[in-house]
């Protein structure tokens, strides 16, 4: 994983020292709120309903043990012992104080960690597949590219006071699992006809008020050429994005109103002016950020039982666990492993103190130092032995970490929703709770199959509650919390954004709901069908006709 260089550190450790002077003065009334918003919004505060909220980047999801017992020991001093995972990656502490939030700052930058960047107009922390570098399907490591995106974006004078929030996905492996197309340019890594690797480039996809799939604008991008045209995008965006009205600012809109091809043909217009006298990446500095990226040093371990079989015919939640959360790794010998934060009747994405350091112990000791957050809102240890995987999955077991889910219906992405955010129309979490606690028996989950399952406390879709086979979106109503369902969406290569079903359901009702669209889902499907595919087989009709014959 990156490393901070002699700049880097300098850097972190003078932004810090800025905002401690900043807070003083905030504190001391020198500086009105107004006038502090914007600052603590470049180091990642918030102010939510009942308390500042610290989001602290964790670039493209990949970090390690030391930096994770660092969080852990935050959660106990500053917060209230856990912290939040969220869908970019990034981890929040809730409960912060303002008078120590410049201390927490000072404790990130001691483990190369901090939070810049993580809110404001500015191009946020760049997604990518928590896979990278291990996955069996993969082109290239993406995260050489989110490392060399994130320097060439931090503090860059043309991009820090964009219309909007500009959001960069990655993808290196031939399965999306960086959901690419609802941002605002993803970036898929592909092999053109003569074997030269390079990106196609999509733009405009986002959630929120108008939710949209990204537009393909360049089939094959060389990449060397990457950051001139990624600044050509971003200048032609920044000219044109509107600024008299946030809700219109992101540049989904301005693809939409110009339309894909005119955008793609202003961009390459802009982009043939640029980079002609463009200084591109150095080969000497793409060598030296990817040797950061090499593979650790996996033993070339054969494909050996070493009682694992044994194993799984002996413990049925152990099978169940390697089904579910076991994927396939590009080494022989080795798996991918992710670590669900969705127990039954849990808050998706929270992790207290105690199981942060027990999931660091277990990165140390079976993953090579490493660790992945992912967008889902889970964690993963990308290098473990397959010989290894019966003890991590008793070391999880014994700290409440080893639920089976992933991938399935209790695998549920939620935003914080109203029980922390002051944007929030709804909350998201009791109706976590409540599914998931419906839904807890494992048979009945792995009956039902691949589906997801995805919650938003507003119609900002920080839940991505449009891209979930199911989808969830509270809004208030005449004072009261109501549930609307959206089917079919998905995040994957066949990208699309759920519909809406109907009304809203009430709160007491929507978990209900939700077993009616499943029950109906299991009457109709086709041997081996996946829910979104039995959806877009069926259509609406059957789903909308049994939701509201008991509404």
């Amino acid at each position: 994983m990156y490393r901070y260089d002699e700049f880097d550190q300098t850097f972190v450790r003078q932004r810090v020292a800025q905002f401690r002077d900043q807070v003083a003065r905030r504190l001391s009334g020198d500086l009105s709120e107004e006038e502090f918003k914007p600052l603590r919004l470049m180091n990642g505060l918030y102010l939510q309903l009942h308390a500042y909220m610290l989001r602290v980047a964790i670039p493209y999801g990949t970090f390690c043990s030391r930096q994770m017992r660092q969080l852990a020991d935050i959660s106990r001093h500053y917060d209230r012992g856990y912290g939040h995972f969220t869908t970019r990656q990034n981890i929040q502490f809730n409960w912060v104080k303002l008078d120590e939030v410049p201390d927490i700052l000072a404790a990130l930058a001691e483990v190369e960690m901090h939070a810049i960047q993580t809110s404001g107009n500015c191009i946020r922390n760049v997604t990518a597949d928590p896979f990278a570098g291990a996955a069996a399907d993969e082109i290239e490591d993406a995260r050489i590219w989110c490392e060399i995106i994130r320097q060439w974006s931090t503090l860059h004078p043309e991009f820090s006071f964009l219309p909007r929030k500009f959001k960069i996905s990655v993808n290196g492996a031939i399965e999306d699992r960086a959901a690419l197309r609802v941002h605002d340019i993803g970036l898929q890594l592909k092999q053109n006809d003569t074997g030269e690797i390079g990106f196609e480039v999509m733009v405009g996809g986002g959630q929120g008020r108008t939710p949209m799939i990204a537009k393909s604008i360049r089939s094959f991008l060389p990449k060397e050429e990457l950051l001139s045209y990624l600044e050509s995008i971003l200048r032609v965006y920044n000219l044109l994005g509107r600024r008299d009205n946030k809700y219109k600012a992101r540049i989904k809109i301005l693809v939409h109103d110009l339309g894909a091809e005119t955008l793609a043909n202003m961009v390459e217009r802009e982009w043939q002016q640029l980079r002609e006298g463009y200084v591109n990446l150095p080969d000497s500095e793409l060598a030296r950020i990817a040797c950061y990226f090499a593979p650790p040093d996996l033993e070339d371990a054969a494909e050996t039982d070493n009682g694992l079989d044994r194993a799984r015919r002996a413990n049925g939640q152990f099978e169940s666990w390697l089904e579910h959360n076991v994927n396939a790794h590009k080494q022989p010998g080795y798996a991918i492993v992710t670590i669900s934060l969705k127990p039954e009747g849990g808050v998706p994405g929270d992790i207290d103190a105690d199981q942060m350091e027990v999931v660091a112990d277990l990165a140390q000791r079976f993953s090579h130092d490493e660790l992945r957050a992912t967008y889902q809102q889970n964690l993963v240890l990308p290098h473990v032995r397959k010989r290894d995987l019966h003890v991590v999955w008793r070391l999880l077991a014994a700290h409440g970490l080893s639920t089976a889910n992933h991938g399935l219906i209790s695998d549920i992405i939620a935003c914080p929703g109203m029980d922390y955010c002051s944007l929030a129309t709804a909350r998201s979490i009791p109706v976590a709770q409540s599914i998931s606690q419906r839904f807890n028996d494992l048979t009945r989950q792995k009956n039902i199959g691949d589906l997801r399952l995805n919650i938003s406390g507003c119609i900002n879709a920080c839940g991505h509650h449009h891209v979930g086979h199911i989808g969830i979106l509270g809004l208030e109503k005449n004072g009261a919390e109501n549930y609307q369902i959206t089917l079919g969406g998905r995040s994957d290569r066949s990208a699309a954004i759920g519909e809406i079903i109907g009304p809203a359901f009430s709160a007491e009702k929507i978990a209900d709901a939700v077993e009616t669209v499943i029950d109906t889902y299991l009457d109709l499907r086709q041997p081996g069908e996946r829910f979104v595919d039995a959806y877009a087989r069926l259509g609406r009709g059957p789903f909308k006709e049994r939701l509201y014959a008991t509404h």
